[in-house]
């Protein structure tokens, strides 16, 4: 069974009198004073535990801090490895026995488990109780959103059509191994590549007249895909080791379905596709397709979040689509009463969330100052604030920009690189922790 929290410490555990390791020392000093944090991270592993012979594995303890180390760090795993095998104080820092040195693999096996609704009941839980110490205040919040990209490449409708292609042949021919069914069947790989190489390179007309053939290979793929399942269902021994083989299957042949229609539309007859009925990626099909404004188009989520006078994240939440950001203006009040029983006297956002609307169901519901850095035919009576007051609020939204600035470039949160909906949501959520804990061991170190 994997325990909570390592029984005892070694009396070789130290910190490096480098300036990051007391940071890491003021930050482990931190994580010891919530055991109850253990205890949620706990739930994410009780259904598939370690057996109860063989290695421990490591702690829920060491797993957080593993969590929270790579965050703060930007290691790749095998980098982690590397460091938690060679240096003290990281291994002082992660709680590691005498014995423990926990491969690439073990450490994305065992962080990737912890799930990101486990980690905003962590937020919530250490934000709630900072409040009440007094660390930080909701009395001025500044709100903002930004786009985290999904970790794809720049997406074409060749490119999509040949991964299809590429994943459901790859598939079949590795049926004999996954079923016990051997499957015969065209390889339209080769060609499918060179086509979308040739269209990738060509100019309209010819990409014009490349794109039906690279179609007509997709639905020749999807053919022979349907008459495999069939094939695995009705000559397969064991219908439970098949299962997993049938549903991948059918999970990519669906998205390139989807990719057929959208390349015929927007190819074949020139028709504009809307964004939320396009697919972006075969691999991360939850992505989103974001245009902020006249700026580049990014792959991603957009997420909305406010931060209080000393800088930490106090609310966060990953959106759905592209919705404006006048929308995203009363959940965070709401969330704000709902989560902590708190109505902030001052709330000030970019001109992108103002509206009438806002401002009222604000003032009603008990928001003194609801400003907007550009008023867009709001006075400033309106807003409840006078021309200083206004000024100084306009002042202190712009440090919300150094918020995010700094999520995306220390802590990795311009760019999510865990797979699936849930690893962008847990790989987010543990920047915005990490980014939280930190600031907390260094602007309250006492």
């Amino acid at each position: 069974m994997r325990e909570t929290r390592n029984a005892q410490a070694s009396i070789f555990d130290r910190y490096s009198e480098h300036e990051f390791g007391r940071h890491l020392e003021r930050l482990s000093a931190l994580l010891d004073e919530y055991p109850q944090v253990l205890e949620l991270i706990a739930g994410d592993f009780n259904k598939a535990s370690v057996a109860r012979t063989g290695a421990c594995g490591l702690s829920v303890e060491s797993i957080l801090r593993c969590l929270v180390l790579k965050q703060i760090t930007q290691l790749s795993y095998q980098k982690l490895s590397f460091h938690l095998s060679d240096s003290a104080t990281y291994r002082t820092f992660a709680r590691l026995t005498a014995k423990q040195s926990p491969s690439k693999s073990a450490l994305q096996a065992t962080i990737r488990r912890v799930q990101p609704e486990t980690l905003v009941q962590i937020h919530r839980l250490l934000i709630s109780d900072w409040l009440v110490q007094g660390q930080l205040s909701l009395d001025t919040l500044r709100i903002d959103s930004t786009v985290v990209d999904s970790n794809i490449a720049p997406p074409s409708d060749s490119g999509l059509l040949e991964d299809g292609i590429r994943v459901l042949s790859r598939l079949m021919a590795n049926s004999k191994i996954n079923t016990g069914v051997k499957i015969r069947f065209v390889d339209q790989r080769k060609r499918s590549k060179s086509l979308a190489f040739r269209i990738f390179h060509a100019k309209k007309p010819e990409k014009n007249r490349l794109y039906p053939e690279l179609i007509r290979c997709a639905r020749v793929a999807l053919e022979q895909t349907s008459k495999a399942i069939d094939k695995v269902r009705l000559h397969a021994a064991d219908e439970i080791r098949c299962r997993p083989w049938i549903d991948e299957v059918e999970h990519y042949r669906g998205l390139l379905i989807k990719v057929i229609d959208q390349t015929e539309r927007r190819v074949i007859h020139n028709e504009k596709v809307p964004a939320s009925e396009k697919i972006v990626s075969l691999f991360e099909p939850h992505t989103d397709i974001i245009v902020k404004g006249l700026r580049d188009v990014q792959y991603g989520h957009k997420v909305n979040l406010a931060t209080e006078r000393y800088g930490f994240v106090t609310y966060f939440k990953v959106e759905d689509g592209n919705p404006a950001d006048s929308t995203l203006y009363q959940p965070v009040l709401d969330a704000c009463q709902s989560d902590y029983e708190i109505t902030s006297d001052a709330v000030v956002t970019d001109a992108g969330y103002a509206g009438a609307d806002n401002v009222r169901r604000a003032r009603q519901g008990g928001v003194k100052r609801a400003v907007f850095n550009k008023p867009l035919g709001l006075s400033l009576h309106d807003m409840g604030v006078k021309r200083k007051t206004f000024v100084a609020l306009r002042d202190f939204r712009a440090g919300i920009e150094g918020n995010i600035s700094e999520l995306k470039r220390a802590f990795g949160m311009s760019r999510a690189t865990w797979k699936g909906l849930s690893g962008f949501g847990a790989y987010v959520w543990s920047a915005v922790l990490s980014y939280n804990l930190m600031r907390c061991a260094r602007l309250c170190p006492g």
